[in-house]
């Protein structure tokens, strides 16, 4: 395991020392399909190109109870998740925390996420097109959702993602935003 991976895996599970006594496990698995670079002009109504659908991302969100409890609303549950390109460009894993929001009495459901990612893109400012310059090895990485529960374990949701060094580092910051559908099951 590389030194930045360890350091992310073990920053997003630090948040959940004060439940280390409490029940922790895996709540939902998540699976799905994004569209690469979705912020890149495209041929589908000039929002993106579906040659670029090659992205498989999956997820795994964790019941820490302490987290939710202080809550009003919604569910607070760490994550871990991988973004995998298959077209030869930017993958990332990354970990966090998801905040997921129900709407009233009904099956909808907002999610927002916060977190860090590790990458395999270009760090150094000499990317070539369509490849992108992501600065540093360590980005943030946010993610929104809106989703409906099908059932009491299933869900479907469309979800938007986005890695960038905010400008923390040298040689650029272009960024990385991703769309696409995904899957859940809860236990």
């Amino acid at each position: 395991m590389t030194k930045p991976l360890a350091i992310l895996l073990l920053a997003s599970l630090a948040c959940t020392a004060p439940a280390v006594s409490q029940e922790f496990g895996i709540s939902e698995v998540r699976g799905g399909v994004f569209v690469h670079s979705a912020d890149e002009p495209g041929d589908l109504f000039g929002v993106f190109s579906v040659e670029r659908m090659q992205d498989i991302n999956v997820e795994l969100l964790f019941d820490v109870p302490a987290m939710t409890s202080w809550l009003a609303w919604g569910e607070l549950r760490p994550h871990l998740g991988a973004t995998f390109n298959f077209g030869g460009l930017e993958s990332m894993v990354y970990g966090g925390v998801s905040w997921t929001l129900p709407l009233a009495d009904t099956p909808v459901f907002v999610e927002a996420s916060l977190g860090g990612a590790v990458h395999n893109g270009n760090t150094l400012g000499n990317a070539v097109y369509p490849a992108r310059n992501l600065g540093c090895g360590l980005v943030f990485r946010e993610s929104v959702s809106l989703g409906v529960k099908l059932n009491d374990n299933a869900s479907i949701m469309a979800t938007a993602e986005h890695a960038s060094n905010a400008n923390l580092c040298d040689h650029g910051n272009r960024g990385l935003t991703n769309i696409g559908v995904r899957f859940g099951y809860r236990f």
